[in-house]
């Protein structure tokens, strides 16, 4: 029997780099990796024209496209992780000194559906009542799915994020993707976090909650699995004998990388830094798609197993 081939879009991590260089292999199935400098791209071209066999997705794009009626499916394979108590902050002078005070007042984010911001406002209504239909959503983006449609308190005024947080005109901002606080270069001055101790609050939050943020999730053209239906399988199994190599190494002197050192501190707090499957992740998969609804990505009357089959309501 010849061997499937496979166009495959996937972010190199740690956990991804043996898969894509050959070290790992798919069983029955022979890999053609496409390659991009920002992923951003490769989630546009499969959601827009469904342009590869198995690609990463960032986890809201996958859940409004779904609901929408996308041909390709999840696996429960997510390839990255973090918590969200950082990274949303306020300029100095707006006068914002709780979460409740952004309540009123003009925020910043690429786009109105980028992950970290669900996952983030999701932690701010439910830990700190914060509700974000009273805040205004400035973008300065397309989103990923060009037929959503966005609440009516989001908007895109022209200007780059940036140069509204310069000019006063945000009172806060997400660090990622605005170009605010770049780690390797200062953009910006006169900011600080919002929630102070952000580590300690993710490890409380998780403790409490079992949640644990998914990014990156791998989905599949639907029909391709219809057709082979041992794919999934031996998809998830490629995936997971690349992760246990990762995390091996992670283990040794030899990790030494930001990526490293992030997941072994994600490691003191959960355990396991990378946990794939339905059972690792049923309370993270079920607090996304419940911030999804809440905040209007996703309608509320499509089912959990719409997304992920072998999911059921509880």
């Amino acid at each position: 029997m010849s061997e499937l081939e496979l166009r495959v879009a996937l972010g190199r991590y740690g956990h991804t780099e043996d898969l894509l260089d050959g070290r790992v292999l798919v069983n029955g199935c022979r890999l053609r990796p496409v390659e991009f400098a920002s992923m951003i791209t490769a989630y546009r071209r499969m959601v827009r024209s469904v342009e590869f066999d198995v690609c990463e997705l960032a986890p809201t794009t996958y859940l409004i496209a779904r609901a929408l009626g996308a041909p390709y499916v999840a696996l429960p394979v997510f390839l990255s992780r973090r918590f969200h108590h950082e990274g949303l902050v306020i300029r100095n002078g707006s006068g914002i000194t709780q979460p409740a005070d952004l309540q009123g007042r003009r925020v910043g984010v690429r786009a109105y559906s980028v992950t970290s911001a669900v996952w983030t406002r999701g932690v701010l209504e439910d830990e700190y009542g914060v509700d974000p239909a009273k805040i205004e959503w400035i973008v300065d983006d397309d989103e990923h799915v060009e037929s959503l449609t966005l609440p009516p308190n989001v908007h895109r005024p022209g200007p780059k994020l940036l140069d509204l947080f310069k000019q006063g005109e945000l009172d806060a901002a997400f660090t990622r993707g605005a170009g605010i606080g770049d780690p390797k270069v200062t953009l910006v001055s006169g900011y600080r976090e919002l929630l102070d101790e952000a580590e300690s609050l993710s490890a409380d939050w998780y403790r409490r909650t079992g949640i644990y943020p998914v990014h990156g999730v791998v989905v599949v053209r639907e029909q391709l699995l219809a057709d082979h239906p041992w794919l999934a399988g031996a998809l998830v199994q490629a995936f997971g004998d690349s992760r246990s190599r990762y995390l091996n190494r992670l283990g040794s002197p030899a990790a030494s990388t930001r990526e490293d050192l992030r997941y072994q501190r994600l490691a003191e707090i959960v355990g396991d830094p990378l946990p794939y499957g339905l059972d690792a992740n049923r309370a993270s998969i079920g607090a996304l798609v419940d911030y999804s609804r809440r905040q209007g990505l996703v309608p509320p009357d499509v089912p959990l197993d719409r997304f992920f089959p072998e999911l059921k309501e509880s």
